[in-house]
């Protein structure tokens, strides 16, 4: 496996992207376009956009992100690691390459949101306020929930909105200095 950057050049490549999306985010992005967009917009400045590439060239991983707070914070969206080649080190592999490259960049942190939409962990289908935080403090992975995956790489989890994706289903906020 390689991991290189996508570019607009190759285009066989952004189609690639785009169907891993398609397929490993059914819930986020349920369209053709949306996702070929995804994808192209990832090539901005101020962007990383890097894709894991198995022997035979396919496209078996995508991780982008974007700067923000002067360059200083990264936010990491997506990653996605088609369904095939989870469980083998490709995501684990596209995380420390994309925070190699916020470092190189003079980024400190980065940070990203892992949505809670079918119950992954404790927090979903809960009542969270009047006490957001203390309920935060419980936080549990009961389902293979991917903040779990963030944990083993260091990352904390730092917060979290409510009802972000409807009631009880929250978005879970996670960071880490990479610097």
């Amino acid at each position: 496996m390689q991991i290189v950057d996508l570019t607009r050049d190759a285009k066989g490549k952004m189609e690639e992207v785009a169907r891993l999306l398609l397929e490993g985010f059914t819930e986020s992005w349920n369209e053709w376009d949306e996702c070929l967009e995804e994808a192209e917009e990832s090539l901005q400045e101020e962007r990383i956009s890097r894709i894991a590439v198995n022997d035979e060239g396919r496209v078996v991983g995508w991780i982008s992100g974007v700067s923000n707070y002067g360059g200083n914070v990264w936010e990491l969206h997506p990653l996605v690691v088609h369904k095939d080649y989870q469980g083998q080190g490709v995501g684990k592999a596209l995380v420390y390459d994309f925070e190699s490259r916020v470092k190189e960049k003079g980024g400190i942190t980065v940070y990203l949101g892992t949505d809670d939409e079918s119950g992954g962990t404790t927090l979903f289908g809960q009542e969270l306020y009047p006490d957001v935080l203390g309920n935060l403090k419980q936080i549990q992975n009961i389902s293979n929930h991917p903040f779990g995956f963030y944990k083993k790489l260091g990352y904390e989890v730092v917060g979290v909105l409510p009802d972000a994706n409807g009631f009880g289903k929250p978005d879970i906020f996670m960071a880490k200095r990479v610097k």
